[in-house]
């Protein structure tokens, strides 16, 4: 009656009641309980759960995909049910990136020994990554979207935290770009699958992660320091504009004023 507290029975064992009044409201966590028919809702929810593809799905899936691939990026099932292939992830960075100072582009050679040129040297330095490069990336079938923005932070040789960035699919519907994160424990080569390989239908797209969800533990000193002054710098800009616009909308008045005094009546 009080604060019209309710929840399902699965709940049940997880509720503490915080009342507002201490001592006057005498409901208990029991008296709370929805009818039973919630809890069948809960478990029809949880049976229409999609079960995940057979192999054979999965073959006939690659199959369809690799027919209408244009390049040699095709898919390749293996013997265990697991595959293989090419995603493509455009980088929008609008904010710099920390990387080592003073070292050499990775080679081939450091690639396929897994050689951290990173950890070689404790000096740092930030720069802007090019806007909207494309980097093609080989994954698995069991790669996650964690995996793949640690893959790329390790080709650029990024050394920020990967928590400051997010993997996002774009699509484009009714002539609009929409975009959606996607969560760390997804699969992106699945999603590159059951979309086909027409990258206007999907692509990806690293971005920074959301302002709301942003761990600013995860930043050095220097780095805010750096992101103050570069909003400082943005905030100044703006200023000017607003400014410059204002300005030749006020010249463009006094000319027209300054031309109707000329004019009779």
């Amino acid at each position: 009656a009080d604060c019209r507290y309710t929840c399902h029975q699965e709940c049940r064992s997880l509720i503490q009641l915080d009342c507002r009044r201490p001592g006057q409201c005498q409901l208990s966590p029991e008296s709370t309980l929805l009818p039973p028919c919630s809890q069948n809702a809960a478990q029809t929810v949880e049976e229409e759960k999609p079960e995940p593809p057979s192999v054979q799905e999965i073959k006939q899936k690659i199959e369809k995909y690799n027919a209408k691939v244009t390049n040699c990026l095709l898919m390749k099932l293996n013997d265990d049910g697991t595959y293989t292939g090419f995603i493509k992830v455009h980088l929008k960075l609008r904010r710099p990136v920390t990387v080592p100072a003073g070292i050499r582009p990775q080679s081939i050679y450091d690639a396929l020994k897994e050689v951290n040129l990173a950890e070689m040297t404790d000096k740092r330095t930030s720069f802007y990554l090019p806007l909207d490069a494309i980097k093609q990336l080989h994954i698995s079938s069991t790669t996650t979207v964690s995996e793949v923005i640690q893959g790329l932070l390790k080709k650029f040789m990024v050394v920020d935290n990967p928590q400051k960035f997010a993997l996002f699919k774009e699509m484009r519907k009714d002539g609009q770009v929409l975009f959606q994160k996607l969560p760390l424990t997804e699969y992106p080569l699945y999603l590159r699958l059951l979309a086909g390989p027409d990258t206007d239908v999907l692509s990806f797209v690293l971005k920074e992660n959301e302002t709301g969800e942003v761990e600013w533990d995860a930043f050095s000193i220097p780095e805010l320091q750096n992101f103050l002054m570069i909003l400082d710098k943005e905030e100044k800009d703006k200023i000017q504009q607003v400014h410059r616009k204002y300005e030749r909308f006020k010249q463009r008045l006094q000319q027209t004023l300054k031309e109707a005094r000329g004019k009779p009546g």
